[in-house]
């Protein structure tokens, strides 16, 4: 009798466990991803600059060329009609599409500025501090209007 109940509790717990997720494959598993990604790698770009990491400047240039990359893809997987999927984006992502691009060429123009300074050696934090900075100004500039918190 034990067998059988525990059995069923497990069964209901894997059940209920595969309710919540994100297709990965959907347009919000895809751009969700990519977003963690730009997180984790402009984090590991700022930490070097801040003293949290330590600096390696071929490290650092390499991650700028990540975050670059990065940053030119979640656009794609955003569909022309709202998914019914829960999102953090708002509305205003498909009723103000113009600026939601305007925005997004803003953070690709900022990381390539990243990667162009990225290049300059010796590599000094007073070059690469105030790119970083834009990148991170275009990224909230981009949350503050689009993102539902």
């Amino acid at each position: 009798m034990f067998v059988k109940r525990f059995s069923m509790a497990v069964l209901a717990c894997l059940m209920l466990s595969a309710c919540g997720g994100v297709d990965p494959n959907s347009p919000l598993g895809q751009r969700k991803a990519i977003f963690k990604q730009m997180l984790k790698t402009n984090e590991e770009l700022g930490g070097m600059l801040r003293g949290r990491i330590p600096f390696d400047g071929p490290r650092f240039a390499e991650g700028a060329v990540k975050l670059d990359q990065l940053s030119r893809e979640p656009w794609k997987h955003f569909p022309q009609v709202r998914e019914e999927d829960h999102t953090s984006a708002r509305d205003e992502v498909w009723q103000k599409q113009a600026h939601f691009q305007e925005l997004a060429r803003n953070l690709e123009a900022a990381t390539g500025e990243l990667v162009a300074v990225s290049k300059v050696q010796p590599y000094r934090a007073s070059n690469l501090g105030p790119a970083v900075q834009k990148v991170e100004d275009a990224c909230s500039a981009c949350h503050k209007q689009f993102r539902d918190y």
